[in-house]
């Protein structure tokens, strides 16, 4: 029995699907979770001022509402897991896509501040589902040669969802004349940004009738002809396809349902692979990304920058995210997800260092100094850049692979949640950090980007190349 699934896992590197391209459309169709994380996570970068006026709310306050979605985040990755074990990868995406277009129906129509909070959270579910969906079923379908390459969709469509929502506020802004609370069909300009989700809603809705079910969830339930022809589909004829499907079975065979319980371990509560899984997480989050993308066009006027070319240059940080996440895609099966992590760290600690020297700075006449501001601007791109071509694709990578096959869904659940929490603590403790001290807030960002290194060092393992069943 052990010889039939070891055979199969030679050759499970070496499998080319006959037509990549429809291997590449089912990666990307279930990749447009990611579109909407990214989207939802980004856009309310340009209605962050216009509550605060709307609603007449200090820093505090203004950051538990842009923050509360982060804890739908975490509640909608910590069950997703057990959802799509129970009912499928498929419907756990319909259902995320039905969530996802709730919310931006209801978050563009709040009649209360309590009410918008309620619709984010609704929101942040779904972000959440989708967390854990995405990176899972694309890791459960690529063929192992591309799954790298593929597993790396999840956060270019994250990236391309972030700049796409910050050039839509951009837009929506100019159409109002500059003001995030001019009038735009009728709404508010703000409003109307968090509405247009509801477009790329329906689109990834549509988009998951037309992909398959894991062959793994298949086989878990006992269709077995209809995974093997799955497996077929993506990874070609070529490929031995009943030793695949054996490889498959023989990994399940000694597996139950993964839950909490089975995380549990160790000298320190859970096994030592989770909490490798929760550390890459919290430092994807502490170094400070999300501040990126949740407060860039606050952060730039509260240095003298005008509302439009704050809007603006959080435009061309998105479009400097996608250029680190493409070369990341380029070179995550190449050279490996642990060298690129490392390289990423490096240039991380290299921005935020500049930008925590530059923030440290007094303003004059409510401005940064010219020399300091560009040094600013530009370590800012410096940081998106090398975290995007690093962190932002890798720590997915990771955790869709790195998890023994009877403890990945929950793992993965539990890491995600962790990177939730993590995102909502940076997210709410920004805007009052940013008022006691900028320069500071960067120093703190800039230590976690540096401890990052000697973590990788010492505790991740490589995983390119390697089978899922080959992790345990």
């Amino acid at each position: 029995m052990t010889s039939t699934a070891q055979a199969p896992q030679s050759r499970a590197g070496t499998a080319h699907p006959d037509h990549l391209g429809h291997v590449i459309f089912i990666a990307a169709a279930a990749a447009m979770g990611g579109f909407l994380f990214g989207y939802d996570s980004s856009v309310i970068n340009g209605a962050v001022e216009a509550i605060r006026s709307r609603y007449d709310i200090g820093s505090a306050a203004l950051a538990q509402v842009i923050a509360i979605a982060l804890i739908g985040c975490a509640i909608g990755a910590a069950t997703a897991g057990r959802i799509a074990d129970r009912i499928g990868r498929i419907r756990c995406m319909q259902i995320a896509a039905v969530l996802f277009t709730i919310s931006a129906v209801g978050s563009a129509l709040p009649f209360a501040l309590w009410d918008l909070a309620f619709w984010r959270i609704v929101g942040g579910f779904a972000i959440g589902m989708a967390s854990v969906i995405g990176p899972a079923y694309i890791a459960e379908v690529a063929p192992p040669a591309y799954r790298g390459r593929l597993g790396s969709f999840q956060q270019a469509a994250i990236v391309v969802g972030i700049a796409i929502s910050q050039l839509v506020n951009w837009g929506l802004l100019n159409a109002a004349g500059g003001d995030q609370r001019g009038k735009l069909m009728g709404l508010e300009a703000w409003q109307v940004m968090l509405g247009v989700m509801v477009i790329p809603a329906v689109l990834y809705g549509l988009l998951s009738f037309a992909i398959p079910e894991s062959p793994r969830f298949l086989l878990s339930v006992g269709k077995r002809e209809r995974a093997r022809a799955i497996l077929e589909e993506v990874e070609g004829k070529n490929a031995d396809l009943d030793a695949r499907v054996a490889e498959i079975e023989h990994a399940m065979k000694s597996e139950h349902k993964s839950s909490f319980k089975d995380l549990l371990g160790g000298s320190f509560f859970f096994k030592p692979i989770v909490w490798v899984g929760i550390g890459l997480s919290v430092f994807q989050q502490f170094v400070g990304i999300n501040v990126a993308f949740y407060y860039s066009s606050t952060l730039w006027q509260s240095v003298g920058v005008d509302p439009t070319d704050s809007f603006f240059y959080s435009f061309t940080t998105s479009i400097i995210n996608i250029i680190g996440t493409v070369i990341a895609m380029i070179f995550v099966d190449r050279i490996g997800r642990k060298p690129l992590a490392l390289i990423g760290s490096v240039g991380m600690v290299i921005g935020l260092g500049l930008e925590a020297w530059a923030f440290s700075h007094h303003l004059v006449d409510g401005k940064l100094p010219a020399t300091q501001g560009w040094i600013a601007l530009i370590a800012a791109h410096v940081f998106v850049l090398f975290f995007a071509l690093s962190w932002g694709v890798v720590v997915w990578v990771f955790l869709g692979e790195m998890f023994p096959n009877r403890i990945r869904a929950a793992a993965l659940g539990v890491a995600a949640s962790a990177q939730w929490i993590a995102n909502w603590a940076i997210t709410a403790s920004f805007p009052s950090l940013a008022d006691w001290n900028l320069s500071a807030t960067y120093v703190i960002y800039t230590v976690f980007a540096a401890l990052s290194i000697p973590f990788v060092l010492k505790f991740v393992k490589e995983t390119k190349g390697k089978s899922l069943e080959e992790m345990g």
